[in-house]
């Protein structure tokens, strides 16, 4: 964006960056940018605060005023309340508990029973919020357990959608990231960004057999399907240690 932005503005169109990374705004220096505190895919704050995302929106064209550049890095100071942990936040989600987690069979019979709890009420979420980010991977929710146990034994499994295994795993991780994220926060008070992760990734089957994907395929013999599953499918912070 950086890259665009200077080159935009050679050709006199005035432009304004909201930058999520410091070192690389800094090396890049487009000629006015914003550095927020936001986690990354957040660069307005966190979803559904419509009044926050406005003030960081002002912010940012409050910029395209100024005539002191060509290089202008102002610092966003509020951070958005996503950022603080709910005190004593618990998921209202009813999960059941899985049995052995070792076959292909049994992740998906774990998966299937895990997903109808969760989507009965990320469809509420859905249709309360009047949109979903769920939708990248070509393939119903539904479908997920299927598709993933043929994944866990060794298949290269597609959908009409993706040409390749890899992009499929890597759209079906997307969506259940999404979806169960979106369901968790329903009910109640919203977590932060930072519970809603460690529920996902410590307290759902779906987080565990992402890792146990993650796991399987960074030892695959398909190209595609090791940087995919090494670089997209699970975040740094909550790789098995």
């Amino acid at each position: 964006m950086s890259a665009l932005a200077h080159g935009l503005e050679s050709a006199g169109l005035p432009t304004t960056v909201i930058a999520l990374v410091l070192p690389q705004v800094e090396k890049t220096r487009p000629p006015r940018a914003v550095m927020v505190p936001f986690m990354l895919g957040r660069p307005f704050g966190a979803p559904g605060d419509a009044a926050f995302q406005r003030s960081v929106i002002l912010h940012a064209l409050g910029l395209l005023e100024r005539a002191d550049g060509p290089v202008i890095l102002e610092h966003f100071a509020q951070d958005d309340a996503s950022s603080s942990d709910r005190a004593g936040w618990v998921s209202a989600l009813a999960l059941p508990e899985p049995g052995p987690l070792e076959t292909p069979a049994q992740w998906a019979s774990a998966l299937q029973a895990e997903l109808a709890c969760v989507l009965p009420v990320w469809r509420a979420a859905s249709l309360r919020s009047a949109r979903t980010t769920v939708g990248l991977a070509g393939q119903p929710p539904e479908s997920f357990a299927g598709f993933a146990a043929a994944l866990l034994a060794g298949q290269c499994p597609t959908v009409a959608a993706h040409s390749s295994s890899a992009l499929a795993m890597r759209f079906m991780a997307d969506d259940l990231k999404a979806l169960y994220g979106e369901a968790v926060q329903l009910q109640g008070e919203p977590p932060s960004a930072r519970q809603v992760d460690a529920w996902f990734w410590r307290g759902t089957v779906a987080g565990r057999l992402l890792i146990a994907l993650r796991t399987l395929s960074v030892n695959s013999p398909d190209n595609a399907i090791r940087t995919v599953g090494s670089r997209f499918l699970v975040p740094t912070p909550w790789l098995p240690t």
